[in-house]
């Protein structure tokens, strides 16, 4: 059993209630809820996190270095702006989805361009909150490849 770290970034803790124009009207503890299960399904443990503060999520990366197989991260607001998340998602070794429950490309041109995505083996947007669940999908799935030498 893998434990595979779901982070989420600034304001997440305000789905349902934050624009659910944009982002839906599901919670981040239902959105924990579904990855809970389907990571238990699929024969992994999660370890769910959200915060506002980029130290944080920096601090739940050098964590999930030494005892995490693998990382979903919504960067959220995190995603334009921090290099440092970059330079921490850079000394994983593991495989990195990055999510987002809008489709940032149809939204304001800032929101373009991510720090993130440098690293991330993968980019999940516009997918609601189901992203989350196929982030999880793609991570057990790129845990069962043997890595190349």
């Amino acid at each position: 059993m893998s434990l595979i770290y779901v982070l989420n970034g600034p304001n997440l803790n305000l789905l349902g209630k934050r624009q659910p124009h944009i982002y839906g009207h599901e919670t981040l503890a239902d959105v924990e809820a579904d990855c809970r299960k389907l990571a238990s399904e699929l024969g992994h443990e999660i370890r769910f996190h959200q915060s506002n503060r980029e130290y944080e999520i920096i601090d739940w990366i050098h964590e999930a270095r030494e005892d995490g197989a693998g990382i979903v991260i919504n960067p959220a607001a995190f995603t334009h702006t921090s290099l440092a998340i970059l330079d921490a998602l850079n000394t994983f070794e593991g495989p990195v989805i990055e999510i987002h429950i809008s489709n940032v490309h149809k939204r304001e041109s800032f929101r373009h361009h991510s720090f993130v995505s440098h690293r991330a083996d993968g980019v999940i947007a516009g997918l609601g909150t189901e992203g989350y669940q196929l982030g999880i999908r793609r991570v057990a799935t790129m845990l069962k490849v043997p890595k190349k030498e």
